[in-house]
């Protein structure tokens, strides 16, 4: 369904940003622009298992899975619920996102190699904060340490690219710990399931998104 406008992803080295960046700049903006494409991606998802199983549900963001591709990106819908709030971390991938609704706070601390589990949080300094809006986006590199803090019901369409690495780190610093995160193929079945959306809950983020005029 969407193979001709992503073209851009093909054979795409994911360690470079500028590329990235690039080609996932055409593709969101085709698909933004091509609002019939992007209504008939989102409302494939309740009738395709696959996509469906990969959608979850946490009690503050909602992640709808448009398309897995074969080569290993993805395209989500992100509908960041009341009360979300972040904690500074890096990525298994690279990814860019376009902000179609709302805004949130965004701060970047720098590269990984300082992360560890045994790390203190609290050293980690701010060296951006910045605000996006509806319209922006950007591409964040896997090894960039950052965190948002997102007003209720904003909307972001995000393309994934393939996992680069097995796990990544998430830290507090309210509480000065760190620990690591697994892809769902070092997951748990049960811990799988549990944040896997329901078929009412993806009814109700498509009506939302419907309501809204995303899609």
């Amino acid at each position: 369904m969407i193979g001709e406008h992503t073209k851009p992803l093909h054979n795409l080295d994911w360690e470079d940003t500028p590329a990235v960046e690039a080609a996932s700049s055409s593709v969101l903006s085709a698909l933004i622009d091509d609002g019939d494409l992007l209504r008939r991606l989102a409302q494939q998802v309740p009738q395709d298992e696959h996509l469906s199983r990969l959608s979850e549900h946490y009690d503050i963001l909602d992640k709808l899975v448009l398309h897995d591709d074969p080569s290993g990106w993805r395209l989500r819908l992100h509908v960041f619920l009341p009360g979300y709030f972040d904690r500074p971390h890096n990525h298994r991938w690279t990814y860019s996102s376009r902000i179609l609704r709302g805004s949130y706070r965004h701060t970047l601390y720098g590269l990984d190699d300082i992360l560890d589990d045994a790390m203190d949080v609290a050293s980690l300094r701010p060296y951006m904060v910045r605000t996006e809006k509806a319209g922006d986006s950007y591409t964040l590199h896997h090894r960039m340490i950052h965190a948002t803090v997102a007003k209720p019901y904003t909307v972001t369409l995000i393309v994934r690219g393939p996992a680069l690495k097995d796990r990544f780190l998430v830290s507090d610093r309210e509480t000065g710990k760190a620990w690591w995160q697994y892809g769902a193929a070092n997951e748990p079945p049960d811990a799988a399931e549990k944040k896997r959306m329901s078929p009412a809950r993806v009814k109700r983020v498509l009506d939302d998104l419907t309501e809204w005029d995303i899609i």
